[in-house]
């Protein structure tokens, strides 16, 4: 619906340009006025309630949001103590590669409160949750988020909509977003709060932020909200987490009464099975597979593929030492060839640390050559990739389901 003069218009979504754009593209959802900052009354002649959530300042991407009820309106704040799971991290000490069985851990909670820490450094803290149960509404003010969805469905609720995500599904949630997911059953998931913005890499983006020809996923590849959730409600606690620790806030009204917002930030889902894999004739480095970008790490994706190619290609990853960083690597599904023998299998966790050389299993090279003489030309397996750039230290649930014989199965293997 569109009017010239004290109207509004509805669609669904469209397209726009951007300079150091953090979202992929320009979406308008429910009903705005035809003009920023203009008058927008309700049926009742009532003016809505601007909110203007934007990064970086005034400076970066923003979205704004139209709220039947002031979102400034708070009744009650309370400290919420919490378990010391979450700062409880030590030092990767001795040095040594480590492995990890999620499958192991305990499940059950929500998918914020049952969050079980692996790792974590200055920039990003990575958790494991195995859970069912309904959270309460929840807004991260410390930096954005990631979750996986490795196993199990669920409706992800926020102020801007509703996004319906499963197995294999990113959920990218910016900074400051107030939602709560609502499980379809259990779920299993790998959670990377970054502390600061997370986003396509810039490598993919034209200058005004369109996705590029090279870039391995695109704009039709990414799901957001299509309609606002309006619920009522009053004196509705969320919990709100920022660098000074977490507070329970209580809203005077529910803060999911956005009838319209139009921008670039939300958030969306991007199913890893929609990632287009770089390929070469010899074999391609970790960077081709890059999914996001959060400060001081990256995201990568690993997915089934054709063989590198060449006559005499070694289809496997080389040996290799990251100086500058540590490497997470979460499996999720299909057969890993290079890891053969190291106990590694679906819901495993690797960390391979700056100052150790890693690389393939002993026999895995010969195996994987000859398998590829006899007809093999494909790949497999799906993984999630945390490069950081800071050393990453261990939390409670590494310590709790470390498999302590992983860093001596190379040699081992080798005799």
């Amino acid at each position: 619906m569109y009017r010239v003069r004290g109207g509004s218009y509805r669609y669904g979504r469209g397209f726009g340009s951007r300079g150091e754009a953090a979202m992929p593209y320009y979406r308008v959802v429910g009903e705005v006025p035809r003009k920023r900052h203009v008058q927008f009354r309700r049926p009742d002649g009532g003016l809505y309630a601007e909110e203007l959530m934007g990064e970086e300042g005034f400076s970066s991407d923003s979205s704004l949001l139209y709220h039947r009820y002031a979102p400034t309106a708070i009744v009650k704040s309370e400290g919420v103590e919490e378990a010391p799971d979450g700062s409880d991290l030590v030092p990767n000490h001795p040095l040594q590669p480590r492995a990890y069985r999620t499958q192991d851990l305990p499940a059950g909670g929500d998918l914020v409160r049952g969050r079980q820490v692996l790792f974590g450094n200055e920039d990003v803290r990575l958790s494991f949750v195995a859970g069912d149960g309904v959270g309460d509404l929840y807004r991260n003010s410390t930096g954005a988020e990631v979750v996986y969805v490795q196993e199990g469905a669920a409706r992800f609720e926020s102020a801007f909509g509703v996004l319906e995500v499963g197995s294999g599904d990113y959920v990218v949630v910016p900074t400051g977003t107030v939602h709560r997911w609502v499980p379809r059953g259990p779920v299993r998931a790998l959670v990377i709060e970054g502390r600061g913005h997370i986003r396509p890499p810039r490598r993919y983006l034209s200058q005004y932020g369109q996705f590029l020809e090279h870039a391995p996923y695109s704009e039709r590849d990414l799901r957001g909200p299509g309609e606002p959730l309006l619920v009522e409600g009053d004196h509705v606690p969320v919990l709100v987490r920022n660098r000074g620790g977490l507070s329970r806030l209580t809203y005077r009204h529910h803060p999911f009464d956005v009838v319209g917002w139009d921008g670039y930030l939300y958030p969306y889902a991007f199913n890893i099975g929609d990632f287009e894999p770089i390929v070469k004739r010899t074999h391609a480095p970790p960077p081709v597979h890059q999914t996001f970008e959060g400060p001081n790490f990256v995201i990568c994706s690993f997915c089934p593929r054709p063989l590198d190619f060449h006559d005499e290609a070694v289809p496997i990853p080389y040996n290799h030492h990251n100086v500058d960083s540590d490497e997470m690597m979460f499996y999720v599904g299909g057969d890993y060839s290079a890891r053969r023998g190291s106990g590694i299998g679906i819901g495993s966790v690797s960390l391979h640390p700056s100052g150790f050389t890693h690389g393939p299993q002993p026999g895995a090279v010969e195996a994987v050559v000859e398998a590829v003489r006899q007809g093999h030309d494909r790949t497999t397996e799906t993984a999630v990739m945390i490069d950081t750039f800071r050393p990453l230290r261990l939390g409670p649930a590494a310590r709790r389901c470390e498999d302590p014989e992983y860093a001596w199965t190379w040699a081992r293997a080798a005799g």
